[in-house]
């Protein structure tokens, strides 16, 4: 019976591993889409936060008829630190400004979405520039948490 779970588990673990996309982090929120995104546009601009664009996906593809969940991407960033790893490698400048998806899946769950700070220093083998990867981090970590707990 325990080897029987124990495989369940696994298999379990394996799928949802499969089905998360490389590279990014996904934060469960408690609200609506729209709702969650007004609270993540807050809590950025309560950090000094540049909120370059708001773009309301689902709004788009309906103009054109076709029917999406709700999905929005704000565009976010810093100067302060997105220079520092763009003087560390510049081609991280093709990810800045930052983006977080605020998107509805299937069961009606939404999440917050952004791209992990680890995966970027990997993509463009960013070396020497550890201390602004993890303030990167952490603060994309805290404020997503913030604003989904909202």
């Amino acid at each position: 019976m325990k080897t029987k779970l124990a495989a369940a588990l696994i298999t379990t673990c394996i799928s949802a591993s499969a089905m998360a996309a490389e590279g990014v982090v996904n934060i469960a929120a408690s609200k609506s889409v729209a709702e969650t995104a007004d609270n993540l546009e807050k809590v950025f601009a309560s950090k000094g936060m540049t909120i370059f664009n708001r773009i309301k996906h689902s709004e788009s593809a309906k103009e054109v008829g076709i029917e999406l969940r709700d999905t929005e991407v704000i565009i976010f960033g810093n100067p302060k630190i997105g220079s520092q790893l763009m003087k560390c490698q510049q081609s991280v400048a093709i990810d800045l400004p930052q983006k977080a998806l605020v998107w509805e899946d299937e069961d009606s769950n939404v999440w917050i979405t952004y791209n992990d700070p680890a995966y970027l220093v990997d993509r463009h083998s960013i070396e020497g520039c550890d201390e602004v990867v993890n303030t990167v981090s952490n603060a994309l970590s805290n404020l997503t948490n913030a604003a989904a707990k909202m």
